[in-house]
């Protein structure tokens, strides 16, 4: 029998989001992460967008019950679709699943739609708990929209998902985001 999971690769790696508890670190080809707005957000979100050669890692999580209801719902701004070349180390059958914002859906985030820095610091988190430095560094290389302006909400976060970050994972993030020459907003 074929089992449902979906295929993370922003704030779904990070499994303190979540409650998906079968979940498995997984690689996909043929995509690249992008910072973007979408209609109904009042912020910028990483969006998967088709990249012939690209390589994602992330997790593959096991939809309980083929119970796709829940995650729908919190990726309500994006298209389920199937999920084509994902490496991953599951026994079973897996229909893998992605969530992505079509091209024709998205725009670049704007100083009107920012990143947020609550929310790069889940993903963050959730790469280097899974991945390593190494996984960060690939994150941060994989993703496009580093132009876009961050608002500094660390403090008072605005990210639903937020998490407390350690000393060295704040530290960490601005590590790189100061190698890339971000602006704030």
């Amino acid at each position: 029998m074929t089992q449902p999971y979906f295929f993370g690769y922003g704030s779904l790696v990070n499994r303190k989001t979540h409650e998906y508890a079968r979940a498995h670190p997984a690689q996909i080809t043929g995509w690249r992460r992008a910072w973007r707005h979408v209609e109904g957000r009042q912020v910028a979100f990483l969006t998967a967008v088709p990249s012939p050669g690209g390589l994602l890692d992330g997790l593959v999580a096991e939809v309980p019950g083929a119970d796709w209801a829940a995650l729908d719902l919190r990726e309500r701004h994006y298209l389920r679709i199937t999920a084509e070349s994902v490496e991953h180390s599951l026994e079973d059958e897996a229909d893998i699943q992605i969530y992505h914002a079509p091209e024709e859906l998205h725009r670049p985030a704007s100083v009107l739609h920012p990143i947020l820095l609550s929310y790069i610091d889940v993903v963050v988190q959730g790469y280097l708990a899974e991945f390593g430095p190494q996984g960060v560094r690939n994150f941060f290389a994989t993703t496009d929209g580093w132009d876009a302006p961050i608002l500094n909400d660390r403090a008072k976060p605005v990210y639903s998902r937020h998490q407390e970050l350690t000393p060295e994972e704040a530290a960490l993030v601005d590590h790189h985001l100061r190698a890339l020459r971000v602006t704030f907003a």
